[in-house]
């Protein structure tokens, strides 16, 4: 009857609606958010996971991003002064400061038991250095050419290559020389200009180039960013397999930010990898922005970031956009099923068959349907549970 075709179209629109707004995506983001936070990984909303998916260039920082964020110092260099007073006046300088840098120089001014001295008027320049008073002067520490600027009176040319020649890298006995990122902090006081500097070396993680060869056989590009020197970078570039086009050095953290956008504009979805306070205005610019958790407690970094490594892997980032690949593809099959199973639902329930075969659903046979969709919707989210153990068991055998 007319009466009853009304009502079956009814129901069956209410399948529509239900199936479509209740199944389709949340499933898929809510099951992928909770695998994902097994694995490690703190990913803050549904969009980024879209986003992550359709990611095709990776910018990564140097240091404790590629390397493991714990460097040595290895040698000291002055002008004029002991080794001890140089590491004594830098320590006391970078003492509250958070960067894996200047966590090795105060570890080794504890180690050699100096007096670090208070200071006042703590500044810090992200991506440079820092500036404080110490027993009445100002003294920096960072990169060559912030330091040399700080002060009216500067080291001659002369001086600063001498002091270069004066630094030489012990040889690091966790790792080859070629798995080593070896860094250089200035050290210059008021009315002298620099006065000394530090050498600092961090070890290449583990499993740096395996990501970085996991990425490359995704189809993502890779670049390097870093604030440090030429040298460095270009050397950790090379052992790891990124392109030396795409090898960026002596960057501020906003000259970062600017590349991102660049690569940006040329049609590139950038995610960035980064894991300290120079790298926030990186991960804010990105597409995606993806924290290594190298601290107990939240940074910078983590607060502009969308995705969070928790186990502190960069290998992480690869199951990262794995997991964001396959929700994505259950959100098209989901979707697909959706639309493929009401196209023909609703038909039936509006009488389609009643005329032929004198068949008509029933309020009842309705019912049982939507709720047969919506089991279905939500079994093959839940697939996404074994998403981890397919990918592990798969390393186990490649490996």
């Amino acid at each position: 009857t007319k009466h009853s075709s009304i009502q079956y179209l009814f129901v069956a629109t209410l399948i529509v609606l239900y199936v479509f707004y209740e199944f389709t995506t949340p499933c898929d983001f809510f099951f992928n958010m909770k695998a994902g936070a097994k694995r490690g990984l703190l990913i803050r909303g549904g969009d980024v996971l879209e986003r992550l998916a359709g990611i095709d260039a990776i910018v990564l920082d140097k240091t404790g991003t590629l390397t493991k964020g714990k460097p040595v110092v290895t040698s000291i260099a002055s002008l004029a002064y002991d080794g001890m007073e140089i590491l004594r006046l830098a320590a006391a300088v970078e003492k509250t400061a958070l960067h894996p840098i200047a966590n090795a120089i105060t570890k080794e001014a504890e180690l050699c038991k100096l007096d670090i001295p208070t200071t006042s008027g703590q500044l810090t320049q992200p991506g440079f250095g820092c500036l404080a008073e110490v027993d009445g002067r100002l003294v920096a520490v960072g990169n060559l050419d912030w330091v040399h600027n700080r002060f009216e009176t500067k080291a001659s040319p002369t001086e600063l290559s001498d002091l270069g020649k004066r630094l030489e890298f012990v040889p690091s006995s966790e790792a080859s020389s070629s798995n080593q990122s070896k860094s250089i902090a200035y050290i210059g006081r008021e009315g002298e200009g620099i006065i000394g500097a530090i050498a600092i070396s961090d070890v290449l993680r583990d499993d740096a180039k395996s990501t970085v060869d996991r990425l490359k056989q995704e189809g993502i590009a890779t670049y390097i960013l870093s604030g440090d020197r030429k040298e460095a970078v270009e050397g950790i570039g090379e052992t790891v397999g990124i392109r030396s086009e795409n090898r960026r050095s002596s960057l501020t953290p906003q000259e970062k930010a600017g590349i991102i956008s660049t690569l940006q504009g040329e049609g590139h979805r950038v995610a960035m990898v980064g894991d300290g306070i120079n790298d926030a205005p990186s991960l804010a610019a990105a597409d995606v922005g993806i924290a290594m958790r190298t601290h107990s407690k939240e940074n910078a970094a983590s607060d502009a970031a969308s995705v969070v490594l928790l186990g502190n892997r960069l290998s992480q980032v690869v199951d990262a956009l794995s997991l964001s690949k396959a929700t994505m593809a259950k959100v098209h099959q989901n979707l697909a099923w959706a639309v493929a199973y009401n196209i023909v639902a609703i038909p039936i329930a509006a009488g389609a068959l009643l005329p032929q075969f004198d068949f008509a659903m029933t309020p009842s046979l309705s019912g049982g349907l939507m709720a047969l969709s919506s089991i279905f919707v939500v079994s093959n989210s839940l697939l996404l549970q074994l998403h981890g153990s397919f990918q592990k068991a798969e390393k186990t055998r490649t490996g």
